[in-house]
């Protein structure tokens, strides 16, 4: 009953996390849309920018251009991807790492989920540039882009890292 009632608690925590992350991205994105307009931009720094950006594709604007359908197609591929996440993490939920990645992951997706479902969009709203990016990117700017795809990113290097660190302790 022991173990059962452990599982029970880190999968909460794992989920809390998830929350966290979604709800943090969406009320940065509420504060983006309701101080500025499409295309604003805020400097920060010499190389960072606070800007209103509006992606309805995926990561780098993949299918941006494809009429509509891939809006669906991302909120299913989401909450398909959240539901093998839960089941995941119900599996594993005292593996730290993995289930740390996982609901970074999880966060993300449904942060930008709840973008897709309301607006049609993803609102992006961080903006970085330097110099040496300007033979890869207009400007030197970075693709702008939001909290929920920086805790993926955290999530996908995290879940190289473990497998790294597993293979590593198999040998």
């Amino acid at each position: 009953m022991a173990g059962t009632r452990s599982s029970s608690r880190a999968m909460l925590l794992w989920l809390a996390l998830a929350g966290v992350v979604a709800v943090a991205d969406q009320l940065i994105k509420q504060y983006i849309l309701g101080n500025y307009r499409l295309g604003d931009s805020t400097t920060v720094t010499s190389f960072f920018n606070i800007v209103r950006a509006h992606n309805p594709g995926a990561a780098f604007s993949f299918l941006a251009g494809a009429g509509g359908w891939q809006r669906w197609f991302f909120i299913a591929l989401a909450l398909g991807a959240v539901g093998f996440i839960v089941w995941l993490l119900r599996a594993h939920p005292g593996q730290k790492l993995f289930a740390f990645s996982l609901s970074m992951i999880m966060g993300g997706a449904i942060g930008n989920v709840v973008d897709r479902m309301l607006h049609g969009y993803v609102v992006d709203y961080l903006d970085f540039h330097w110099d040496f990016l300007g033979a890869l990117f207009r400007g030197g700017h970075f693709p702008a882009f939001n909290l929920a795809d920086a805790a993926i990113t955290a999530g996908a290097i995290g879940l190289i890292l473990d497998e790294l660190l597993r293979v590593r302790r198999g040998r």
